[in-house]
């Protein structure tokens, strides 16, 4: 037996032949592992976005379809019908859904004209839910199904589906097996006045019944957080927003022309810079007469949409495209949605970080949803808390302190406004081009959502 011939042969020509074969095998094995993991790694090569527009203005007469429809339109505009074409997959984001078009990511992909291949689907994760279009498209690069895909959200606050009342509905489904004008009668006679109504969409927490202000005041008082702090980081927010605004810093939003609208919009029309006497003379909007949380100091109703074009390094470098970011390591959380409905952020924000090898010192821009300033500040708290970090969370000692002046420095929820599904892309965006803005390394996006949840997503700068 020759040595080290895997068939056991003692005939040397056949070992050497082997052997080589055996080199050249394992040398093309290694070279395959090798463009395997340059393959996964993950970029994003353009975000945008319509404008947030505050419900009931330029977009109130749209479908969620259709602003979704303008921010696909846009992406193509950005990066060519060619690249489109080599898209695998697109997901979209909704949370209010419109009845007519329960997959809407679907239905606007095929009204912007989209490959009719393209499969589509979309999700609904409460204000995170463009980040689970994202984090769901990724999952599909690791598992081998795709290369690229489009990832995006929209959200129509100027019409909600209004439906009646449940008695009444069954009343109605009911009359359809009647046959006789008697029979409708003794059906419409079973119904009593309180049955005879409408149900807007629920505002309030499914499994707790309170209402996400509510427990936004009561997260600001569990964490120590003043009215004046809340009204003071308001106008912080604004400030940024119009400051990059003017500066022409925003430059994922995208010029919409609206049919029925005789003006193009071009920018987000939520950002008002107040006082703090002003704010000040405000009502607390929800826990009354004592509560801190105002409507100044709330993410206000938008309507909006985004999307973003997502895919390997090596499908990127392959298409001649120059991607804004790398996209890494990613977390969820899940909390008590009485007591901590809105810390998602101090939750995910530990989890991404170790996973990363990081501390918040590494960071160099963040990117966390603002529900409402008494939120972010809490979770700010929250994360410098020891008591907090060893409570909840099973660690020894607090994440540590958040620096300031790396936050939402293009403004935030707050004033750019809050399209439920669609605020996830616009974060990530909004941090890639802060890192190329700031010449930074690392951008880390946070946010909070409805059921007790919450998403974190690290940004690593692509080489400019």
């Amino acid at each position: 037996r020759v040595h080290g011939d895997p068939t056991g042969s003692t005939d040397p020509m056949l070992a050497s032949r082997t052997a080589v074969a055996c080199v050249r095998t394992y040398s093309s094995a290694a070279k395959s592992a090798a463009a395997a993991a340059a393959a996964k790694n993950i970029v994003l090569v353009e975000g945008v976005r319509t404008p947030f527009l505050v419900s009931g203005t330029q977009f109130q007469r749209q479908m969620p379809h259709d602003l979704l429809r303008f921010a696909f339109k846009g992406l193509e505009g950005r990066v060519g019908a060619d690249v489109i074409k080599q898209v695998d997959y697109i997901i979209g984001g909704s949370v209010i859904q419109e009845v007519k078009t329960t997959n809407v990511a679907r239905e606007a992909a095929l009204g912007a004209g989209f490959p009719e291949r393209i499969p589509a689907h979309t999700v609904t994760m409460a204000c995170i839910s463009s980040n689970q279009a994202i984090t769901t498209g990724i999952g599909y690069i690791h598992a081998g199904l795709a290369e690229a895909f489009i990832a995006g959200g929209t959200e129509l606050m100027s019409d909600i589906p209004i439906r009646l009342s449940r008695p009444l509905r069954k009343t109605l489904l009911d009359s359809r097996k009647v046959k006789s004008p008697a029979g409708y009668l003794a059906l419409l006679s079973k119904l009593k006045v309180s049955d005879i109504g409408l149900e807007l969409p629920g505002i309030a927490e499914f499994s707790t019944n309170e209402i996400m202000g509510h427990s936004a005041d009561r997260l600001a008082s569990a964490f120590g957080v003043s009215r004046r702090e809340q009204d003071e980081f308001a106008i912080r927010s604004h400030t940024f927003a119009q400051k990059a605004q003017d500066a022409g810093k925003l430059t994922d939003v995208l010029r919409v022309a609206v049919p029925g609208v005789a003006d193009a919009v071009e920018k987000d029309n939520g950002v008002r810079v107040g006082t703090l006497e002003k704010l000040a003379a405000l009502k607390p909007a929800f826990v009354k007469p004592h509560g801190t949380v105002t409507a100044a100091t709330s993410s206000f109703l938008t309507d909006g949409a985004s999307a973003a074009l997502i895919m390997t390094e090596a499908k990127a470098k392959a298409l001649g495209l120059k991607p804004l970011a790398y996209l890494r390591n990613f977390a969820y959380a899940a909390m008590d949605p009485k007591d901590q409905l809105l810390l998602g952020p101090a939750y995910v924000t530990p989890k991404v970080l170790d996973a990363a090898g990081l501390t918040l010192k590494d960071i160099d821009v963040f990117e966390y949803h603002e529900a409402f300033a008494g939120q972010i500040l809490a979770n700010i708290n929250a994360l410098n808390s020891d008591s907090f970090a060893r409570t909840y969370m099973g660690r020894k000692e607090r994440v540590g302190a958040l620096d300031m002046s790396k936050l939402n420095l293009w403004g935030g929820s707050l004033s750019l406004g809050h399209p439920f599904a669609a605020t996830g892309v616009r974060l990530v965006t909004c941090a890639a081009h802060r890192l190329i803005d700031g010449g930074g390394k690392y951008a880390l996006v946070a946010a909070c959502a409805a059921g007790g949840l919450g998403h974190g997503l690290l940004v690593e700068a692509y080489p400019q």
